[in-house]
């Protein structure tokens, strides 16, 4: 059984900075394409950065230059780096792995980030 677990999120001011973490157990491979996604109130689920397994990343041009995301193959953990932070980046952060086309097979949980400013 496959679970990936978030933690880090919280309550921070606008400019501050926080780290999430994601981290992964069971069968998964330690060096499957992760994700970050965010869920704001009434909005749908978007996608916020990739990392591959041999560390290619990609983000969504809203946080790029002001978050980064970077993985450790041996602790299978992929973090988020969120840095400058705005009200608009309050959302339900959720971690992925296993990328299968256009899809992810497993999900984390959800770690609630709020920005106030």
């Amino acid at each position: 059984q496959v679970q990936l677990v978030e933690s880090g999120g919280g309550l921070v001011q606008a400019g501050g900075s926080l780290r999430l973490s994601c981290a992964a157990s069971g069968s998964i491979s330690s060096i499957s394409t992760r994700g970050w996604y965010r869920q704001a109130p009434g909005q749908q689920r978007e996608l916020v950065a990739t990392i591959t397994g041999g560390g290619t990343t990609t983000y969504a041009d809203s946080v790029k230059g002001r978050f980064a995301i970077s993985r450790d193959n041996v602790k299978n953990t992929v973090y988020l780096q969120m840095n400058s932070l705005k009200p608009e980046d309050t959302a339900v952060y959720y971690c992925a792995a296993v990328r299968i086309g256009g899809s992810w097979r497993y999900w984390g949980q959800g770690t609630q980030v709020t920005v106030s400013s």
